[in-house]
Order: C-alpha cells, then sequence, then structure tokens
C-alpha cells in the first residue's frame, strides 16, 4: 500500500485494467485482513468506493429482475456489504473482485428467485450471467465448480448455441445445471418447480440439437 499517497489513488488503481489483474489482489488483501480484524465501517466505505462502478453495473444489466429500480439498488448494495463480511482470506486468497462480483450477483440472484418461486412468475434472467453464477458460491444445496478453464469454456459453449437458437433460455439453465452443478434432472426440476418428465425431454431436445449441430460441422 506504500505505493498510494491517498485513498484516491487506491480508487484509481482498482477501476484501472481488468479484473483479473494481480494487482488488484494485493491492493484488496491488506484491506481484507484490516476489516476483519477490527470491523470498522470505514473500511467498507473503501470497499463501496472501489466497487462502485461495478455494483452500478450490476444493477443496470440485471434491472429486469425488478420493477422498482430503487429496490434493486438496495438489494445489490445490502448483498455486497454482506458479501464484503463473509471475504474468508485463508480459503480465498487470490481473484478477490471476482469473487466480490459473483457472489453479489449470485446471491441477489437467489434472493429474486425466492420471490419468483413465491409469486410463481417465470423466470426470465439474462443468460450472460450464469458465467458469473457458476463461479459464485451456493446455498442451494449445490456442489458448484471453481473457477476453472473448463467450465467457462463449457458456459461459453452454451452461451454460443443459445446465442444462434439452437436452444432455448430454459435449455441454457437446464444444461448449465445439471451439467456444471452436477444436479440431477430430477433435482433441478423440483427446484425450479418443472415436471421430471418435462425437464428430463426439454434436456434431451436440447442435446439433440446441439449433437446434431455439431455433427454437421466436423
Amino acid at each position: 500500500m506504500r505505493q498510494f499517497r491517498t485513498w484516491a489513488d487506491v480508487i484509481t488503481c482498482m477501476r484501472r485494467g481488468t479484473s483479473t489483474d494481480p494487482q488488484k489482489d494485493e491492493v484488496l488483501r491488506p484491506i481484507f485482513q484490516a476489516h476483519g480484524e477490527d470491523q470498522d465501517q470505514r473500511w467498507r466505505t473503501i470497499f463501496l468506493a472501489i466497487f462502485w462502478p461495478g455494483l452500478e453495473s450490476i444493477a443496470h444489466r440485471n434491472c429486469h429482475w425488478d420493477d422498482d429500480p430503487n429496490e434493486l439498488w438496495q438489494n445489490v448494495v445490502w448483498t455486497f456489504l454482506q458479501v464484503i463480511c463473509r471475504v474468508d482470506l485463508e480459503r480465498r486468497p487470490a481473484r478477490l473482485v471476482q469473487k466480490v462480483v459473483n457472489d453479489t450477483i449470485h446471491y441477489v440472484y437467489q434472493g429474486y428467485e425466492r420471490r419468483w418461486k413465491r409469486t410463481n412468475r417465470e423466470i426470465l434472467t439474462d443468460p450472460r450471467q450464469m458465467a458469473k453464477l457458476a463461479r459464485a458460491v451456493s446455498d442451494m444445496g449445490l456442489e458448484l465448480l471453481c473457477l476453472q478453464e473448463t467450465v467457462e469454456l463449457e458456459i461459453a459453449r452454451l452461451q454460443e448455441h443459445l446465442d444462434a437458437g439452437r436452444i432455448k433460455e430454459a435449455d441454457f439453465f437446464l444444461l448449465a445445471g445439471t451439467r456444471l452443478y452436477r444436479q440431477s434432472v430430477a433435482e433441478y426440476a423440483r427446484d425450479v418447480g418443472l415436471d421430471y418428465q418435462v425437464a428430463k425431454k426439454r434436456r434431451q431436445r436440447a442435446e439433440a440439437a446441439i449433437r446434431r449441430f455439431e455433427e454437421e460441422t466436423r
């Protein structure tokens, strides 16, 4: 931290470049350490200043989750602060920016998903967020895979099929849930409120469409 003269310099550094820049871990790690030691709320103000553009981006990209943008923003910020307080440097010493952003997206989504299930509304979400959700920590009884290249490649592959219209959004989530989360079709159907046979046939059709395309392009 001695390379910086002011907190403004810290914030400028953190907002520059990509989230995978290892220098950002070197900046965030001592801040998380200090926050963990004294739980001073001023550290959370610093985190908010650092991550503010990212939080705005989350709220903007997922504005369809809530009819009230102020309610969505409140949920994003509150979830972010909870995520900050749960970061464990011993378990996650690197890729801290991705950890914070991904967990915030995941837990906000999870809260809205519970609301959607209660009101029996159809869930419409941006499939581009699945790549982030797949790297988040889950409280849904699923064992999510870690950030691995194979997972990211599979998500990108499914995204290409979705963008090309070979599979539908519901197929995207079904395949991601049962392939990446290692959830059975029966478990997935139960969690999202689908009939098992419907989910099973949907997955078979989606896989057949992908397989047919891949065979034709070999």
